[in-house]
């Protein structure tokens, strides 16, 4: 069993329990259920450095990154630095993220906001409306297509983006469908943990223009963006690199500046 079996099966464990501790319908009458989106494909078609920058405190592949920062500091670190978006892990087991991480950052800045979640039911994506989020994230290698179709277009009724993630040919093309607004390409291979851009570069050809294309995973570096972005993606996602510094929020805004120079 890899480790992507592993998490999924401690997830349906997890969301089983939280399913019997809150209904759905006491997450519907939540302040935050109510409140108006904000969408992160749109923020990434208008910007110029497309980075969505994370919350994490470890990874089952790095162990602790940085479990000292205080999520709001980030939050308003990552606004103040000009980032598209922000993500937040809520996984608990292996991240070290929680949903009040979410609904910290929610309170502490106005970023499109990201649940990062291994999202296995729909009431994970109800919780994510409930919790603050304004995207979710879809995982091809966990999900069926019609689990995608499913959840996509939950999402899309509560007025939340829809990321999907993908590693192969395979996954992109057994989950393209119009409730998407973003594809992204995950260059870490969640069975072996190897990375490569060429991943990427690669799966590029064969997105159709509708969708924000976003690389995940190994962009430490402007080169990496500067390589990526003539293949047409407008969005890179962060999470180690920022998050491994005493300052998020200054090294992110550092990274921008001269991205954008």
């Amino acid at each position: 069993m890899n480790i992507l079996d592993k998490i999924v099966l401690d997830k349906r464990k997890d969301v089983d329990l939280r399913k019997s501790l809150i209904p759905i319908s006491q997450l519907e009458a939540s302040v935050l259920f109510a409140r108006e989106t904000v969408s992160l494909a749109t923020a990434l078609r208008q910007s110029s450095s497309g980075i969505i920058a994370e919350h994490k405190r470890r990874s089952p592949s790095k162990a602790i990154i940085n479990q000292s920062l205080n999520v709001a500091d980030i939050a308003q670190g990552y606004e103040n630095a000009g980032v598209c978006g922000m993500s937040v892990l809520t996984d608990g087991k292996y991240f070290g993220g929680a949903l009040d991480d979410l609904i910290t950052a929610r309170a502490s800045c106005n970023l499109p906001l990201l649940r990062k979640e291994f999202i296995i039911d729909p009431y994970q994506i109800i919780e994510a409306k409930a919790f603050g989020a304004d995207v979710i994230l879809l995982i091809a290698a966990i999900l069926t297509r019609d689990e995608i179709k499913q959840f996509s277009k939950l999402a899309k009724d509560l007025d939340l983006d829809v990321l999907l993630e993908v590693h192969n040919e395979e996954e992109l093309f057994k989950s393209l469908m119009p409730s998407l607004d973003m594809l992204g390409v995950n260059n870490r291979n969640l069975k072996t943990f190897e990375v490569s851009l060429n991943t990427s570069k690669h799966l590029s050809e064969l997105i159709p223009s509708d969708f924000v294309k976003v690389s995940e995973s190994g962009i430490s570096s402007i080169d990496a963006i500067k390589d990526l972005q003539p293949y047409g993606y407008k969005g890179f996602l962060i999470g180690e690199n920022f998050m491994k510094t005493d300052n998020p929020g200054l090294s992110a805004s550092a990274f921008i500046k001269t991205l954008e120079s």
